[in-house]
């Protein structure tokens, strides 16, 4: 099959299917209840399950229950829909169950606004329910990689088994892109019999298999914790993904920018190289783990004077990105939310302002 114009959400419901997830239980919410109306018809088309819960809450604990017996599974919502699942991530999280979420970012705090936004960093990388956990993030920058990273998302899960989370915004939603779903990135599930509540006579032996994230001992629980933050540890070494560009030049200015942002950047950089003003860009694909190391060296090159994170929120990657730099060069960050999204011609003129002041 060759491309095919997709709009981002109904993109995201089919990979799934192409990836092997037949299952989807789901609450509608803006801006991406278009992924439930194209998968309600799409999974009897294809012998699949889908399910409309009363509520987000509801939702979580279906993925939960789903997850714990071995079937692959996912959902899509929006910011104040994660929330409300946030309970049951850290569940899932804790019993390490492979969930894949998908979040189509909104603005915020509150109910916002339905427009694009990335003002869910917080919430996605530092654990937006209780506990010592993390998801794998990841961010796409189009509608062929939000495909690929859903696809992608299931076999990740099950190798951590661990959730897994997809960050996009309004646009990425809403706008339509060729697309391709590559052959290569559907999977099987893997070693579910080695730990899910899938039966024994499935797994034909007496092992019981118990899913659970209750340690009353304490003794247990911190041994417990110690063996996720190996698992989170894991995941900084084997699963780091980033874009550099334009970073190949003596770039006098670094720009870290995820997402759609990070194409607004792009346009911006073409256009200073155009003036004579080299900028290189780090793109994070994954936002845990974090590229830390990649943009760590890309501050400290000799030509490199100065870091700005741009984001479509008041200033949440820009804590991460100081933390790679360690003071080594000022760290600036440019961003708005709520669905005005900073313009090519804008970025230009805070690379050169920074340029003027220094």
């Amino acid at each position: 099959m060759g491309k095919v114009l997709m709009k981002g959400n109904e993109a995201i419901g089919e990979a799934a299917i192409r990836a092997g997830c037949l299952n989807y239980f789901a609450y509608p919410i803006t801006p991406q209840s278009e992924v439930a109306e194209y998968l309600s018809r799409r999974m009897p088309e294809v012998g699949g399950m889908f399910l409309q819960g009363e509520s987000e809450v509801a939702v979580a604990y279906m993925l939960f229950g789903a997850s714990a017996c071995g079937e692959r599974v996912f959902t899509t919502s929006s910011s104040p829909g994660i929330s409300l699942m946030s309970e049951g991530i850290s569940y899932v999280a804790g019993a390490q169950c492979p969930v894949v979420f998908v979040n189509i970012i909104r603005g915020g705090p509150g109910l916002g606004g339905i427009l694009p936004s990335q003002g869910d960093y917080f919430q996605a990388t530092k654990g937006g329910g209780h506990g010592d956990y993390r998801l794998l993030v990841m961010a796409p920058a189009s509608v062929q990689e939000t495909v690929e990273m859903v696809m992608m998302a299931f076999p990740l899960a099950e190798k951590y088994r661990n959730p897994v989370m997809i960050l996009g915004d309004g646009l990425i939603g809403q706008m339509m892109e060729p697309v391709e779903f590559p052959d290569h990135l559907r999977t099987e599930p893997t070693n579910k019999d080695d730990w899910a509540t899938n039966g024994m006579d499935t797994r034909k032996d007496n092992k019981q298999n118990l899913v659970k994230s209750l340690y009353l001992d304490p003794t247990q629980l911190n041994d417990h914790n110690l063996l996720l933050k190996a698992k989170y540890e894991r995941m900084k070494q084997e699963d780091v993904r980033y874009e550099p560009y334009n970073t190949d030049t003596d770039y006098k200015v670094l720009i870290i920018s995820y997402g759609t942002m990070s194409r607004v950047c792009r346009t911006a950089i073409d256009n200073l190289k155009a003036e004579g003003l080299e900028v290189g860009m780090i793109r994070p694909q994954t936002l845990f783990p974090f590229p830390e190391k990649a943009i760590h060296d890309a501050a400290i090159k000799e030509s490199c004077k100065a870091v700005i994170s741009i984001e479509m929120s008041m200033g949440q990657m820009v804590e991460d990105v100081e933390r790679c730099v360690q003071g080594k060069r000022p760290v600036e960050w440019y961003g708005k939310c709520g669905g005005d999204v900073p313009t090519p011609e804008e970025i230009m003129d805070v690379v050169r302002n920074w340029k003027l002041e220094t």
